[in-house]
């Protein structure tokens, strides 16, 4: 059940994609449980995805599915089961947090252009590998620290044109960046005024915004900030996300078995 406190964090994210019950179980553990040993207990885990406005039912399916899947792990303590990431859970959390978690670029990193002499998949994946963007046939952009491979032209970058900053860009995402936005926007005003807020109402939090971050933030490579539009909605994005976070640190796993027991 939707708590006062809840409802509105919830509903300032209702309108986006990507709400799959298991996939908000993966941004909750990976948030609040990466930690090897960390484990949520049953009733703390209920009383978190009932404040995300989710069925009993959805959950326990979600939890089936993570654990056939190898995910997650559960275990009995009396009469407690409590809940954990696997090993392969941990490490493919563990490699996405970088970028989850990252500060907001710098607008005036430096970067580098790359030409090839070929173009083929074995080069093209080479650089994808090491963070390269294509902008056109044989020509990819990435961080100055980037390695090229043997045999590339490697040009400092400049300051870039619109066109080639735009070129960098992952329009197809566009119009759900300007959603989450627009979401993190609305959320960021409704906290303005809102009081004090206790640990599971700040995980319910944590994970709405760690869970529509992540599904937009890990479908497309890092942008170098030299390249990056201060306007564009993916980096507006990234800024309020990083205040957010910043502003609502990550609850202790003992002070959210103490707010869920209390409510």
């Amino acid at each position: 059940m939707l708590s006062e406190h809840s409802a509105p964090l919830v509903a300032a994210f209702a309108g986006l994609g990507g709400q799959r019950v298991w996939s908000l179980m993966i941004s909750l553990f990976g948030d609040l449980a990466q930690g090897n040993g960390d484990a949520i207990d049953g009733p703390v885990l209920s009383t978190i995805m009932a404040a995300l406005d989710v069925r009993p039912e959805a959950s326990r399916v979600a939890l089936h599915r993570l654990r056939n899947d190898g995910w997650l792990q559960s275990r009995k303590v009396g009469r407690i089961s409590q809940h954990s990431l696997t090993a392969q859970g941990r490490a493919e959390s563990a490699a996405a947090s970088p970028r989850i978690y990252a500060a907001p670029p710098d607008l005036s990193e430096p970067w580098q252009m790359v030409m090839t002499e070929e173009n083929g998949r074995e080069i093209d994946a080479t650089l994808r590998a090491e963070g390269f963007i294509a902008v056109m046939p044989r020509v990819y952009v990435g961080r100055s620290e980037s390695t090229a491979p043997n045999g590339s032209l490697s040009l400092r970058g400049v300051t870039p044109p619109d066109w080639l900053r735009r070129a960098v860009e992952p329009t197809a995402l566009e119009p759900e960046y300007d959603a989450l936005l627009h979401a993190l926007s609305t959320l960021q005003g409704k906290l303005a005024s809102a009081s004090h807020m206790n640990a599971l109402e700040i995980a319910v939090l944590r994970c709405l915004i760690v869970h529509n971050w992540r599904r937009l933030a890990l479908k497309h490579p890092a942008l170098p900030g030299g390249l990056i539009r201060s306007d564009w909605p993916g980096y507006q994005c990234h800024l309020l996300v990083d205040q957010l976070l910043t502003r609502h640190p990550r609850p202790a796993l003992r002070d959210l078995a103490a707010a869920s027991a209390a409510s």
